[in-house]
């Protein structure tokens, strides 16, 4: 009997095609949760306990509050004094306490902050001297503290530049086999400068102990978040560059302190940048010079009170007898005296050189530099004899 070659093809046995490997997806572990973490409701009432974000100790909260409302009452100090003609501006971070907060005790004091023009609420809270951090807003000095001594670079006004410093550093560190993590205060719009993007890819390449903390307070200036991004969230940025990220309720200030000691972790075991995102909000204007009810309206601003992180904060540890109304007391009286101390020495008047405009701007002077110092120099002189 003739076999046809179709029946022969039946007949035989099948050759089963190998099987590829599934390839492992390279996203996990780097993209953030779809919700951002939340461990206290707005009332204070705390959420069921999660593995992945442990609550901090009681002493770390309450320390966390008291510098809460120290820092909310300077700020409100530094808006007065603006007001008052003894600060050119000032940007306030009043809504954002818990992030300003959150961010310093995450770190240790030999770690290295790197601020933006908003983070003088921040500045304080690490302890570094409220006049010398205004004085910056003063307009009477490069910068008023010493960065090396406070591990605290100078604030910075042009978006993202410190980015790629934090980068710089923070490997550098790593490179002298030091755990030191570097950790940048950023806004939403910074994220959408190159400066932000470079200083992520070389943490990432480089491996640098990094952690990039995202204030999402909604505005960038007046410009809204929807016009800043298309991407889910600001956190999923960081899967584009190999980065793990987080997006966190930056008004929850218990929350906020899990997510960013555990980023902290992160980048000090040797594994290289972590973004989180707080949402969060600023509940003044930009600055002293901006006008906000020209592109957000009261009913917007109004909602945003009511997730008040320090009140928040304060319901909680009243629930765990951790505070009292005495303790509450206390804390609001180290605050006025604080507040008081500060305006006390803002008021006296500072001496200026003019001539001090020319130092640390080159080791050796250039000959326009000179040639300029001259020129400011025979100006004041000859000012002075008019006036004699």
């Amino acid at each position: 009997m003739t076999t046809t070659p179709q029946a022969a093809r039946r007949a035989s046995p099948r050759k089963r095609r190998p099987v590829t490997p599934t390839a492992p997806d390279p996203t996990v572990g780097l993209l953030p949760q779809n919700d951002p973490v939340r461990l206290l409701d707005p009332d204070g009432t705390l959420l069921p306990a999660r593995a992945d974000y442990p609550e901090p100790s009681v002493e770390a909260l309450r320390e966390m509050y008291r510098r809460m409302v120290v820092g909310r009452r300077f700020d409100a100090q530094a808006t007065a004094l603006t007001k008052q003609g003894r600060l050119a501006v000032y940007p306030s971070s009043r809504g954002q306490e818990a992030c300003q907060v959150g961010g310093v005790l995450a770190l240790r004091y030999d770690d290295w902050v790197f601020p933006t023009y908003r983070e003088s609420m921040a500045l304080t809270a690490r302890g570094i001297d409220p006049v010398e951090v205004l004085t910056l807003l003063r307009g009477d000095w490069h910068c008023g503290y010493d960065p090396a001594r406070q591990r605290t670079a100078p604030q910075c006004t042009p978006l993202a530049t410190q980015c790629v410093h934090a980068a710089g550093l923070a490997y550098g560190e790593s490179y002298q086999g030091r755990d030191t993590v570097a950790l940048v205060y950023i806004g939403d719009g910074a994220t959408s400068e190159g400066d932000f993007h470079e200083g992520v890819n070389f943490a990432a390449v480089f491996k640098a102990p990094v952690v990039y903390f995202v204030q999402n307070n909604r505005y960038a200036i007046s410009v809204p978040l929807s016009r800043q991004t298309a991407a889910p969230s600001l956190a999923h940025k960081g899967v584009g560059y190999g980065v793990p990220s987080e997006q966190v309720d930056g008004n929850d200030p218990m929350a906020v302190l899990a997510v960013l000691t555990r980023a902290v972790a992160h980048a000090r075991a040797g594994k290289g940048p972590f973004l989180v995102e707080a949402h969060t909000y600023r509940m003044e204007a930009h600055t002293n010079a901006d006008d906000a009810t020209r592109y957000r309206d009261a009913d917007e601003v109004e909602a945003w009170r009511d997730r008040d992180p320090v009140a928040r904060l304060e319901t909680y540890l009243r629930g765990r007898d951790v505070l009292d109304d005495a303790a509450v007391a206390e804390i609001a009286e180290q605050a006025e005296t604080y507040a008081a101390r500060l305006r006390e020495r803002m008021n006296g008047q500072p001496t200026v050189d003019p001539l001090s405009l020319f130092d640390h701007v080159y080791a050796e002077p250039t000959a326009q530099l000179v040639e300029q110092r001259e020129q400011v120099r025979a100006e004041l002189a000859a000012a002075a004899e008019g006036d004699a």
